[in-house]
């Protein structure tokens, strides 16, 4: 690929990292809960969820996703759903953890976080949609293999996602940190945060992306 065109695709994927999306709100949400490394430990699991959609888009199965209804609708509403039951539980906890008790590991593992978050991610099917909507502008089949150019401008752009996810979990936590809210109203946060997300996630269609 023109060298000129991958500076062009790292601009134009730099310019939408920065406005904060699902994955950004949701990395927030458990940065807020659990602090900086269950913030950071999402990060990567949504990148190894990306990634995971780099190779599906680069083999064709995201297109069996644009294309037929069925599987669409059951991989959004399944993510929808997961989501939706995540905000529910976190707003109904009555549990108040003091700052010892969540250093003690009382919240979730940071393997299961980084499990949760890679489902969340796997399951969102507009990220797929999107990457076939988006790399694509930056393909060239007289360039080579348009698999391999796939792959590499998915590997560019999770890597730029790892950085700015990373950057915005660091964010969210010391804000929490500096304001010191109490577990309960952080519990309120990330429980809206995750039911918007969920709600939003059953609004995804193949026609509007």
């Amino acid at each position: 690929m023109p060298f000129s065109t991958i500076w062009l695709f790292i601009i134009a994927t730099t310019t939408l990292l920065i406005i904060p999306g699902p994955a950004v709100l949701y990395i927030m949400a458990r940065s807020i809960d659990q602090g900086k490394k269950a913030g950071l430990v999402s990060v990567l699991g949504v990148s190894l969820g990306g990634a995971v959609h780099v190779l599906a888009g680069a083999i064709g199965v995201s297109a069996i996703l644009m294309t037929s209804a069925t599987a669409f609708n059951i991989v959004k509403y399944l993510g929808a759903a997961y989501l939706i039951y995540l905000g529910c539980k976190t707003l109904f906890s009555t549990t108040d953890l003091t700052t010892s008790e969540k250093q003690s590991g009382t919240r979730k593992s940071a393997c299961k976080i980084f499990c949760e978050s890679a489902l969340i991610e796997i399951m969102n099917p507009k990220t797929a949609l999107f990457f076939l909507a988006f790399f694509p502008q930056f393909i060239s089949p007289s360039a080579g293999s348009v698999t391999v150019q796939f792959v590499l401008l998915g590997t560019i752009f999770v890597i730029l996602a790892l950085i700015s996810d990373g950057l915005y979990a660091i964010l969210a936590a010391s804000i929490m940190k500096r304001i010191q809210v109490s577990s309960r109203l952080q519990n309120r946060i990330t429980g809206y945060l995750y039911l918007a997300l969920g709600v939003f996630s059953s609004f995804a269609s193949p026609s509007k992306t």
